[in-house]
């Protein structure tokens, strides 16, 4: 398969990277981290109007309809800038709601979700862990166990994180809303769906993380000359950056075979996300060997890239899980 991006596509990736590069990003992830929301509240909602959310929302509902090539090159931006918050579980909770078939429920919520409004977490019992992500943050909280999907308003205790922008808690009892197979089947569809906009975040991170190691080396000098001359350090850089470049159409035929309904989109999205989850964990270790002992610091911005690489590396898929799926197929 040969996939390009066309004209409109690349200008909504580059619209986006303009916009998120004038927002002061690392600002709004500090703030984040300390419970600061209003920042990373005005940002999403700047996002919303770009038509990210949108994205994951049907046209009755006031969004775009599913569109997973676009959302996947806007979570790449999203990445690449390292935006707080639950973004990959705002738009996954959107593709449950939307494929769960109760009108009543996907009426009230996903108009809010593709308006920006409603900031959303999903916690799936099939996802391997029991935490909803940001859920202190969010205006609504999925939660599916079994075949029974509860929502609810209340956070529950929250605890930090390896990345201190990605808070976690455990939803507490909800009011179930709805049972049976079609839950399963909405829940199924939903991890698929974060599974790919994680993978793309990661991506988007491994790739600043890169870009932000290329031009340090270039900077620092070791007897007379820049790092960056010595070959050691050029192959490092040349291993992270193919592990980056082979993980990135993997991601576009994931997407490509969501928007078909290809029965093979899970197996696809699996080796997305481990490809693009371990090229993003190596380029935080390239970044935080290259920049020496400044890598250790968290004054340094960068650090804010390099903690978010570990965390995305097992979010919606362990790099096991997703190669089991991949084999299974």
């Amino acid at each position: 398969m040969r996939f390009l991006l066309d004209d409109e596509q690349r200008e909504f990736s580059r619209s986006l990277d303009s916009m998120l590069t004038a927002a002061n990003t690392p600002a709004v992830i500090r703030a984040w981290a300390a419970g600061d929301h209003e920042p990373g509240r005005t940002l999403w909602g700047r996002l919303a109007e770009a038509g990210v959310f949108g994205l994951a929302v049907p046209e009755e509902y006031g969004g775009l309809g599913s569109l997973p090539v676009e959302l996947a090159i806007s979570f790449i931006e999203l990445g690449r800038h390292a935006v707080p918050g639950p973004f990959v579980e705002t738009v996954a909770a959107a593709a449950l709601l939307d494929h769960l078939g109760d009108r009543t429920i996907a009426e009230t919520w996903l108009p809010g979700i593709a308006s920006g409004k409603t900031i959303a977490s999903l916690c799936l019992s099939s996802a391997e862990t029991p935490y909803a992500l940001d859920a202190d943050a969010s205006d609504v909280i999925l939660a599916v166990t079994g075949d029974t999907l509860c929502l609810t308003e209340s956070a529950g205790a929250v605890q930090p994180s390896a990345d201190p922008a990605r808070r976690l808690a455990r939803p507490s009892n909800g009011a179930a809303v709805a049972r049976g197979r079609e839950v399963e089947s909405a829940a199924s569809h939903a991890a698929d769906v974060a599974a790919l906009a994680a993978a793309a975040q990661a991506l988007g991170l491994g790739r600043a993380l890169l870009d932000h190691t290329v031009a340090y080396v270039r900077q620092r000098t070791q007897f007379g000359v820049p790092i960056g001359a010595f070959q050691a350090v050029k192959h490092r850089l040349a291993d992270t950056l193919i592990a980056l470049e082979f993980a990135q159409p993997l991601i576009y035929a994931g997407a490509v075979a969501m928007e078909s309904g290809a029965e093979h989109s899970g197996r696809d999205i699996a080796a997305a996300k481990v490809a693009a989850g371990e090229a993003a964990y190596a380029a935080a270790r390239t970044a935080l060997h290259l920049h020496g002992a400044l890598g250790y610091t968290d004054e340094l911005d960068l650090s804010l890239w390099i903690r978010k690489a570990r965390a995305l590396r097992s979010a919606w898929g362990t790099p096991a899980a997703c190669r089991a799926r991949v084999l299974a197929s």
